[in-house]
């Protein structure tokens, strides 16, 4: 019977049928369907581009800014090269740091006027701590940012697709039923619309999965390294100003 089918059609109107001319026959459903699933999937790669250089980025910093850190013996001179650095995360978490040592610092200092100087000290450590744990939230807060909207595309954009695809095989019965005939030519626009959505809600969830798990790796690492900067920053407040 399918084949049948296929000799009643004849060359000429299966090669008449391609991707382009069923795009511009589709269904307005079928169009809007594929319209939401562009914006999604445009938007997952724009984010994509961004995020990953500006990832590249951080990390290059990062680790200029580390070598400054560990070879400048004064927290003033790591301060003087924190300018061209401020894409780190390293960056925020040590200016957060300095400048609420500076502050108990200065106001140590004050605390006796007129007195002979004397070695500066820390009034609260811990103060210094959680200066450093509400900047790491903030440079957290950056990397993450856009983010999950990845996560949005990769899990909403097979149902969307999925709707067209139903939506397509809906109207392929229905074609079905107003013709009184089940020959390819009747069946075949919409179950190939539907598989154009269903494919379509694809490529944009694979490369969000993908991408979204990749940049989330990042972020951890980058996290981990947060923290064990603060460890150091902690180590030498405590060892040189308590």
């Amino acid at each position: 019977m399918i084949a049948l089918a296929f000799q009643d059609q004849g060359p000429e109107a299966v090669q008449s049928i391609n991707i382009f001319s069923l795009l511009m026959g589709a269904d307005p459903v079928v169009k809007g369907v594929l319209l939401v699933l562009v914006c999604f999937s445009a938007g997952a790669w724009g984010i994509i581009f961004y995020k990953r250089r500006q990832f590249r980025r951080s990390q290059k910093q990062t680790k200029a800014f580390l070598e400054v850190f560990r070879k400048s013996s004064r927290f003033a001179e790591v301060q003087g090269a924190c300018g061209p650095l401020a894409e780190s995360p390293l960056v925020g978490l040590f200016q957060a740091g300095y400048a609420e040592l500076n502050a108990q610092l200065r106001g140590a200092g004050e605390d006796k006027p007129g007195a002979p100087a004397a070695r500066p000290t820390l009034k609260s450590l811990e103060a210094v701590d959680r200066a450093l744990i509400r900047a790491t939230t903030v440079e957290v807060a950056k990397l993450e940012h856009r983010v999950p909207f990845l996560a949005t595309t990769a899990s909403i954009t097979p149902y969307i697709g999925l709707f067209g695809t139903v939506w397509g095989i809906l109207r392929s019965f229905l074609g079905i039923a107003q013709a009184g005939a089940t020959s390819l030519g009747v069946v075949a626009p919409g179950i190939a619309e539907a598989l154009i959505a269903t494919a379509a809600g694809l490529f944009a969830a694979i490369p969000a999965v993908y991408f979204y798990n990749d940049l989330t790796s990042q972020v951890k690492a980058a996290v981990n390294e947060m923290e064990d900067f603060s460890m150091e920053f902690l180590t030498i407040a405590e060892r040189n100003f308590t």
